[in-house]
């Protein structure tokens, strides 16, 4: 085996802590986990775990250094194949057994880096070194739903990562960027594990004259000179269909009439929301000669602007 300083990266004067971390990163790195399959980083990790056998433990280091040891952990000049000698990384009488179709690692003798393992990748488990359950990976999924979809419900069918096509309720009531949760819909867990969620993050269309504020919901409702007069019933929409709404005779533009329970549906506990119309007196937007000649026959006898001076 190489100088176990030169495979881990650090000088013979290295501390003890410097020696740890750069086990710990190319560990990291190299670690079974990552490399299902690749024998190459395989065998980089037993050379690295061979490497922080011999130079991270204190005794091993010191006959290391004075070279009364090799970098196998065998002393000098010892003939591992006379005496009938069988040993992994590190020598030295201890055994390393890695079984690399299920990513588990066992290891007799004194060295123990289960506390440096215990972290990588989810960790390596209690002694015998089996790796704990992994929750399945989260899917993150985006979704734009129409409002009145997102308004009243229904259902909408998202593509996963996975290429695996799936039906989501849409939930009465649904906000723009809130995000639905599909618990155990994600991933597969690994041994034994939890399967992962499905996240979807949503966005709400914006509506043609609907805005949302709340439950409740507000629309402009353009109105003809008349109907501002007179007063009248003119049809509004609203999510469950048109409605006939009166207008008092009189009425101005910034005039705001209430359709109760005509809002977002009750959903949750909560109770269903109010539409809120704002009447704005509109003209033609072509020239209308009979709106003209009235007109000009008005004797206005009021100031609009009065309450600006």
């Amino acid at each position: 085996m190489r100088d176990p300083y030169e495979i881990l990266g650090v000088s013979k004067s290295a501390s003890e802590a410097e020696i740890k971390k750069a086990f710990r990163t190319l560990a990291k790195k190299y670690h079974p986990d990552k490399h299902s399959g690749d024998a190459a980083a395989q065998k980089k990790f037993q050379e690295i775990s061979g490497a922080y056998d011999i130079v991270g433990d204190k005794d091993k280091r010191v006959k290391f250094d004075a070279g009364e040891i090799d970098a196998s952990g065998n002393p000098r000049g010892f003939d591992p194949g006379a005496q009938g000698f069988r040993g992994g990384p590190g020598g030295g009488g201890h055994e390393y057994h890695f079984s690399w179709g299920d990513q588990d690692a066992q290891q007799q003798g004194g060295f123990s880096a289960e506390d440096l393992f215990s972290d990588l990748l989810g960790g390596l488990g209690g002694r015998g070194g089996r790796q704990q359950p992994r929750q399945g990976q989260d899917f993150s999924v985006t979704m734009t739903v129409g409002f009145d979809e997102a308004a009243s419900g229904g259902s909408r069918r998202v593509m996963l990562p996975n290429g695996e096509q799936l039906d989501v309720k849409i939930p009465i009531g649904l906000r723009d960027g809130q995000q639905i949760r599909l618990k155990g819909r994600g991933g597969a867990g690994r041994r034994g594990g939890p399967a992962g969620d499905v996240l979807i993050q949503v966005s709400v269309a914006p509506h043609p004259f609907y805005t949302r504020d709340g439950n409740d919901l507000r629309m402009d409702l353009p109105i003809t000179l008349q109907e501002a007069v007179l007063g009248g019933k003119v049809p509004v929409p609203t999510l469950t269909g048109t409605v006939s709404l009166s207008i008092p005779a009189n009425s101005n533009t910034g005039g705001t009439l209430r359709l109760k329970g005509k809002g977002i549906p009750a959903h949750g506990g909560e109770q269903a929301g109010d539409l809120y119309v704002k009447l704005a007196v509109s003209l033609p937007d072509k020239a209308d000669d009979d709106l003209r000649i009235f007109a000009e026959g008005w004797n206005l006898s009021y100031d609009p602007r009065s309450k600006l001076k």
